[in-house]
């Protein structure tokens, strides 16, 4: 069974220490393909690094985190535009607003997101969105922006069952992750109410490990807890949940 991780940080310093043994492992695992998003200009070398050493496995994003919107925003857009302009990017992401650690810039913030959602639509790409604490914020630029050409993946899904639909309205799957294995987490409550055709698998490690990993790094090996999760909430079995939920990821990735 083929399982996709379509959201994870592979170049992160964490896993420099044994980052060829820990792919290998994801892919004894099953899980063979591997999304990686931008999250400034500093992480970009790395990324084509990984490409590189993996093509058949590995498939980048371009842009700029929200958290990482600072006084130079529009240096790193500028940098976002140009790579674009250069080869070719499966989405922009991960993008969007953060107001969990700051809120000094949630202007620029929200200039940052909607500027790289025009570029993802002159891109015909789709946008995976990093949303915390941000979900008006958020609705409120996809409202304005929305259309056929609006589509990507809600990050690492947190809401309720209102705002899952709403996402979903606007075009976006939902990135279920480790969360979903959590006694607090609270989407495995109403998940099962989502149609299966709106959810894609992702780590985002090294974060947000499942039980029995939780507070540990996290990896994309660990994706099978989060499939075996998700196959008991949905009442079927593991390969399905793989099968359909790497279908839907080659429908937003065009792959």
């Amino acid at each position: 069974m083929i399982i996709t991780d379509t959201h994870t940080h592979l170049y992160s310093e964490e896993f420099d220490q044994d980052r060829d043994e820990m792919i290998q492992r994801a892919i004894n695992a099953g899980v063979s393909r591997f999304f990686i998003p931008a999250i400034d200009s500093t992480c970009t070398e790395s990324m084509y690094e990984l490409e590189k050493n993996y093509p058949e496995n590995v498939f980048l994003m371009m842009g700029l985190h929200p958290t990482y919107v600072k006084d130079n925003y529009l240096d790193e857009l500028q940098h976002v535009e140009e790579e674009l302009a250069k080869r070719k990017f499966y989405a922009i992401g991960e993008i969007g607003i953060d107001l969990y650690w700051d809120k000094t810039h949630l202007k620029e913030q929200q200039i940052a997101f909607r500027k790289q959602i025009q570029l993802a639509k002159k891109y015909k790409l789709p946008i995976v969105i990093h949303c915390r604490e941000a979900f008006d914020e958020i609705f409120e630029i996809l409202e304005e922006e929305k259309g056929a050409d609006l589509f990507g993946i809600f990050h690492c899904f947190t809401g309720t069952y209102d705002q899952a639909l709403k996402a979903i309205s606007y075009n976006m799957k939902l990135g279920i992750g480790g969360v979903v294995t959590f006694k607090n987490g609270k989407i495995d409550q109403f998940l099962n109410q989502i149609d299966l055709r709106h959810i894609v698998l992702e780590t985002d490690s090294p974060y947000l490990a499942p039980i029995p990993f939780r507070g540990k790094r996290n990896e994309s090996s660990y994706l099978i807890n989060v499939v075996d999760k998700l196959a008991h909430i949905y009442e079927v079995s593991a390969e399905e949940i793989a099968t359909i939920t790497t279908e839907n990821s080659k429908i937003i990735f065009s792959i």
